[in-house]
Parts: C-alpha cells; structure tokens; sequence
C-alpha cells in the first residue's frame, strides 16, 4: 500500500507543527505551507491525497484556496478538510460551497481529525 500524502496549510505555526508530528505519527507522507499561496505551489508540487485547511490566512485564504484546487486537474479529487475557528452556520455552507469535503472547527481533537482523515483517505 502506498503512503498517503497530507499537505497541511494553516498559517498558525503550533497547529501545523502539532499536526505534523500527529500525522507523520501515524506513518503519513506531511507537507506544509504557512499561507495560501505558497500553499497552492505546494499542491501542484506535492499533489496531495488529502489537503487540512484554515479558512482565515493571509495573501490567499482557505475558500480562494479550495476553488483553486477545484480547477486544477491534477488536484480537483483532492479531499479537503477545512480547520478553522469560523464555526458559525453559514460559514460551514461557504467551506462546502467552495469545495470542502468536510469542517472541523478550532479546538479540535486528535481522534476527531484522524477518524476525518481515515474516513476520507482508506
């Protein structure tokens, strides 16, 4: 079986700090970028099997980012999981508008995001 390959972008350095060391834990191929648009080069790059996104950052945020990846052709199957502290109703609807495959909302657990990411990737 193949490595699964994540790309974390989040530009809070403790969190995707904190999700490397959790995926790479659990035998995952990780990759980072601190804001969208090196995000996005990181994609095309990396191409990620499944991409963990904050909505908020700066130069291209989570929801430009998601559209982006969704007219890529080698990228538009990529799963996206957004990570943000926007927790409110009609925020969920923009991430899942935008192309999110799911939305877990700041603080979130561990076992959350690796039941996520085991549910989206096997």
């Amino acid at each position: 079986m193949t490595t699964k390959k994540i790309l974390i972008v989040d530009d809070d350095p403790s969190i995707v700090m904190a999700l490397e060391n959790l995926l790479i834990s659990k035998g995952y191929e990780v990759m980072k970028a601190l804001n969208g648009k090196s995000g996005l080069k990181t994609a095309i790059s990396f191409l990620p099997d499944l991409i963990l996104l904050d909505i908020m950052m700066p130069f291209v945020d989570g929801l430009v980012f998601a559209t982006e990846i969704r007219k890529n052709k080698s990228l538009c199957e990529t799963k996206i999981i957004f990570i943000t502290a926007k927790g409110e109703g009609g925020d969920r609807m923009k991430g899942y508008l935008k192309g999110g495959d799911d939305y877990l909302v700041k603080p979130f657990s561990s076992e959350k995001i690796l039941s996520r990411i085991k549910y989206f990737l096997d």
